[in-house]
């Protein structure tokens, strides 16, 4: 088993407390780390780190764990540029336009989703992703939501059936007939190649008992649970996701004080997506409230079509940092430990021993320069499992 010392880091961010400064962070400076082919064997001072078969001089540069993007919906056809010009005009968003999207993808062919998928899951770990989950969502039939979500698997493990994005248009009329659908036949079609569920549980979507019905139905077939709240109101999504124990309950940009103490006191983490709320010119989740209060929060880029075209993560921390009132620093843990824990991860977020080898080394001496230069290109490396 060969293994590598990266020794001159700047500045280490581990996520491990028990490790460097002994903050949420688990910050070092003059650095280094070892891996194997795999896996964090050790981390500690450069001047103490043993010997290896390779050596890579980090010099100087910071060393974060690889991001963790716990919120895609990466497979579709098609672009909706003038739904957002639209709403820039200040139309408001009401998220009809999916409809758009699921036109498109029906019409597109495997290989034209494979290719387009390809292209944006490349531009993701570009940005520093090292784990991403997809969902389907953009077929709402059975037979298309099988294929997105076979083609999701060619790109992660972490793949999640969303056939309850929205009532289709040919079920317009007969909403109960799509939700049996969803709970039945195409959740049977799904599940062997998805970890999760999810519902889009909000105003124009699904109710609080229709998404209760599709999610116990996947939790019965053996799939974990996730879920879309609270995006467009105080809709019940975020009470329903803590009574079925879900992951993460995302967007949660309406959120009560009720609401957030059921989050604080529970497991379920808070998926906030920022990039959602800027390409829709919505107010942003409350996020200082959040943590203030203990709850654990993520941070994704909820890479769509209709509102929220992105595949930087590090936009996303510089608008977590600015309009969320995050810090610097809780930014960067929601992007990698913050979103392993929504997909219930203890092997990746973190740069302890044991942990998976995801890191980035960006051009810059600290982390904080992720927000600090929002728009620039800071990840100079990317290693995951240790590639």
């Amino acid at each position: 088993m060969s293994t590598r010392v990266i020794s001159n880091i700047g500045e280490l961010t581990t996520n491990d407390p028990t490790l460097g400064d002994q903050s949420l962070m688990g910050r070092l400076s003059d650095a280094a780390i070892v891996l194997d082919e795999q896996r964090v064997l050790w981390v500690g001072p450069s001047r103490e780190a043993p010997d290896a078969d390779d050596y890579l001089d980090a010099r100087g540069r910071a060393v974060v764990p690889g991001f963790v993007d716990s919120h895609t919906h990466l497979v579709f056809a098609g672009e909706r540029s003038r739904e957002f010009e639209a709403r820039m005009a200040g139309e408001r968003y009401d998220g009809g336009g999916i409809a758009l999207t699921v036109n498109a993808t029906r019409a597109a062919s495997t290989s034209q989703l494979r290719e387009a998928t390809s292209r944006r899951a490349r531009e993701l770990r570009a940005s520093g992703v090292t784990t991403m989950e997809i969902k389907s969502g953009y077929e709402l039939n059975v037979s298309g939501e099988a294929r997105l979500v076979e083609l999701a698997a060619e790109f992660t493990d972490e793949v999640t059936f969303l056939g309850a994005h929205v009532v289709p248009e040919e079920f317009a009329h007969d909403r109960d007939a799509y939700v049996e659908l969803v709970a039945g036949e195409m959740l049977g079609s799904c599940k062997d190649h998805a970890r999760w569920a999810d519902v889009f549980c909000d105003r124009g979507a699904f109710s609080v008992d229709e998404s209760r019905e599709v999610l116990l139905a996947a939790r019965g077939a053996g799939l974990e649970l996730r879920l879309h709240g609270n995006q467009l109101g105080e809709t019940g999504g975020i009470r329903l996701a803590i009574e079925l124990d879900a992951a993460s309950v995302d967007h949660c940009t309406f959120v009560s004080d009720s609401d957030i103490a059921l989050l604080a006191g529970s497991p379920t983490v808070a998926t906030l997506l920022p990039g959602a709320d800027f390409c829709t010119r919505s107010r942003y989740p409350s996020a200082r409230r959040m943590l203030d209060a203990g709850v654990t929060v993520a941070i994704a880029t909820d890479c769509n079509p209709g509102s929220s075209y992105v595949t930087s993560m590090g936009f996303i921390i510089a608008l977590a940092v600015r309009e969320m009132a995050m810090t610097p620093d809780e930014a960067l843990w929601a992007a990698t430990l913050g979103g392993a824990r929504a997909l219930r991860r203890d092997d990746i977020g973190r740069l302890g021993p044991g942990a998976r080898a995801d890191l980035l080394i960006l051009d810059a001496p600290r982390a904080a320069h992720l927000a600090y230069r929002p728009g620039s290109s800071l990840v100079a490396e990317t290693l995951r499992a240790a590639r």
